[in-house]
């Protein structure tokens, strides 16, 4: 078991060191590359992790170069944009999340950091290479052939969320958004306050636990707004 244990562990920083001479990042924290060897072991929707984390580094640094703008924070940032997803099964949290603690603990810049933190649509982008790694991210993830995730599971599981959803009282509409990473419930305001409307997304998001299975996270997100209507005639 030792020596299993020690064999994949070298294994793991082989990878590691590889990929970041790959794609010419060769300064990279020795823990940041340890854990990009670990990514050459864990899939996302049937795609290598490891894999597609180089393809959108190159892809951002071509973009970036396009543009003329920072190719080496574009390449950077697209290598470790999901360098959390090494972690999130021993710590708790999103994978994000996860990576921006990591690597701000290993000393990278938060020019990067935000880069990286940007690439789900949960952080308003201030830097143009941030949207850029963003849209390889996407490019990476949608070209044919790069996922093997069934479609049909994959539609159960929004029309399930969707489901979940619109058997509570007082929902109007629930769209699963986000590739089914985010569930927006629009509520009828008249029927939902504003402290109900906090409890009911705490009640469907341990409905989804209970009963949808899915990787990482679902984030619910409850709407109530009020429209005062009048019409000028």
């Amino acid at each position: 078991m030792e020596k299993c244990r020690a064999e994949l562990d070298s294994k793991v920083m082989e990878e590691g060191e590889a990929a970041a001479m790959e794609v010419g990042i060769p300064d990279l924290h020795i823990e940041i590359i340890k854990h990009l060897g670990k990514l050459k072991f864990r899939t996302s929707y049937g795609q290598n992790v490891l894999t597609h984390a180089k393809e959108v580094s190159r892809l951002a640094e071509i973009l970036a170069r396009e543009l003329g703008v920072n190719q080496a924070l574009a390449k950077r940032a697209g290598l470790l944009h999901d360098i959390g997803k090494a972690i999130d099964r021993e710590m708790e949290g999103t994978h994000i999340q996860l990576g921006v603690d990591f690597l701000r603990r290993m000393g990278e810049s938060e020019s990067v950091i935000h880069a990286m933190e940007c690439h789900h649509g949960d952080v308003e982008p201030r830097m143009v290479e941030a949207v850029l790694v963003t849209i390889a991210d996407a490019l990476s993830a949608a070209r044919p052939g790069a996922r093997r995730d069934v479609l049909e599971s994959y539609v159960r599981r929004l029309e399930k969320l969707e489901e979940i959803a619109g058997g509570f009282q007082g929902v109007n509409k629930a769209y699963a958004v986000q590739a089914g990473r985010e569930l927006r419930i629009i509520v009828e305001s008249s029927k939902i306050g504003d402290e109900q409307a906090f409890w009911m997304a705490k009640d469907i998001a341990r409905r989804i636990e209970g009963e949808v299975q899915y990787p990482g996270q679902i984030k619910v997100t409850v709407i109530r707004e009020t429209r005062a209507i009048d019409y000028a005639k």
